[in-house]
């Protein structure tokens, strides 16, 4: 089983990644990588190159994959999920106005509606 991470470089995304790593290492399973911004280039970007540094030998770590330009970010997600077999999505999610708390943003809610897998929704304070 695997642990599947939404990924991009906010405050956000750091977060995700940080608490998909622990929930990696806490269930003992993989780690994918999903980056959300469409790939510029051959290379991971530095910033997750930093964190992928950082993830204990203990979790193996799926080759990273990066949202096609047209593809739909949530629809993204939810296909990596079903593609990875997932067992958690983890996704970032900024901060709302106070009606906002109420209410998740459009892509968080069409993970949460149709992800295969439990979906855990990071706020950028997670340490």
């Amino acid at each position: 089983m695997t642990v599947l991470v939404a990924y991009n470089e906010s405050p956000q995304g750091e977060a995700a990644m940080r608490a998909a790593v622990g929930e990696a290492v806490r269930r003992k399973q993989d780690l994918a990588v999903l980056v959300l911004t469409p790939q510029v280039g051959t290379g991971v970007p530095a910033t997750l190159a930093h964190l992928l540094d950082s993830v204990p030998n203990t979790v193996s770590i799926a080759p990273i994959a990066f949202r096609a330009e047209e593809a739909d970010v949530a629809d993204a997600i939810v296909d990596r999920a079903e593609a990875v077999s997932a067992a958690l999505v983890v996704i970032g999610s900024r901060k709302h106005s106070t009606v906002g708390t109420f209410l998740v943003g459009a892509t968080t809610q069409q993970v949460l509606l149709d992800s295969p897998a439990p979906v855990l929704v990071v706020k950028a304070t997670y340490a």
